[in-house]
């Protein structure tokens, strides 16, 4: 990378030589800036099947890594408008353990290729992407929040309609690909089975402002109340149940769910807390 910089100022002006020095100084003071100045605004979480957690800073703006106890700037965005990720909303991991981040600056979802590059994948057709789920066959789903619809991605294709859901927020996908859906709308937990049917999980709005939600191995949803500043749990057949409140909860809204615990993106905590079976609630790094 080095080497290809140096080459082109090479072959540029003395002008070109300051604009491409002043270029790379922006960088690195962002850089710098952003490792300085740590973790702003998280809005959502992901966790990829070998235990390495994302997370969307939306102020950042960008997304940071989390592996082996060390956190990394995995991307870092430009905070001007129509850039890609400028305003990062949502994040996921597909069956291949690629990052998936929806961004409602520039109206696109994005997958990280292997040199960590985002490449769109909705032709700039996703309003406001509030939640990303990933089917077994790698179906991308998308919940938009703008024109409050449910959106089927296939890469090189506009988004396919699938669902019209009432301010549809975080979703989760079941082993029977069934789509859970927040809804901020007359009843806050939907569900889409596979031929098209939309089911309501939890009737009318027991949730004071539902965020995330996302599934244990039996079934059980847990769902994000960011006013609330608590979890909720939903079994099977059941009415949900206010899980966990904690005084380290400020405004809970991503969710994941890896091996047995609960992953919450805190935005006004600044924080990222697991939470294990019990309902013990660990924050994953030290406080900034």
């Amino acid at each position: 990378m080095a080497l290809a910089i140096l080459k082109f100022v090479r072959s540029t002006t003395l002008a070109g030589h300051a604009l491409v020095l002043a270029t790379l100084l922006v960088v690195q003071l962002d850089l710098a800036a952003a490792q300085t100045n740590g973790v702003q605004y998280p809005i959502d979480v992901a966790v990829a099947p070998d235990g390495t957690v994302y997370v969307a800073d939306l102020n950042l703006p960008g997304i940071w890594r989390f592996q082996n106890g060390k956190r990394q700037l995995y991307f870092q965005g430009q905070k001007k408008f129509r850039t890609p990720l400028n305003r990062v909303r949502c994040l996921a991991v597909d069956g291949q353990g690629r990052l998936l981040a929806g961004d409602s600056s520039t109206w696109e979802v994005y997958r990280f290729d292997a040199n960590g590059r985002p490449q769109p994948l909705a032709n700039g057709k996703i309003g406001k992407p509030m939640g990303i789920a990933v089917g077994k066959d790698g179906s991308i789903y998308v919940s938009d929040l703008e024109v409050h619809r449910i959106w089927k991605l296939a890469q090189g294709k506009d988004p396919e309609e699938i669902a019209t859901v009432a301010a549809p927020m975080g979703m989760a996908i079941d082993g029977q690909q069934r789509l859970w859906i927040v809804s901020r709308g007359k009843h806050q937990l939907r569900r889409l089975t596979p031929d098209g049917k939309l089911e309501i999980v939890v009737r009318g709005q027991p949730f004071q402002f539902p965020h995330d939600v996302c599934l244990t191995e039996d079934g059980t949803a847990i769902v994000s109340d960011g006013y609330g500043k608590c979890l909720w749990k939903v079994a099977p057949g059941e009415k949900p149940q206010q899980w966990v409140r904690s005084p380290s909860f400020d405004n809970p809204v991503g969710l994941a769910y890896h091996n047995g615990k609960v992953y919450v993106a805190d935005s006004r905590a600044k924080m990222v807390f697991v939470v294990d079976a019990e309902g013990k609630v660990t924050p994953l790094w030290q406080g900034e």
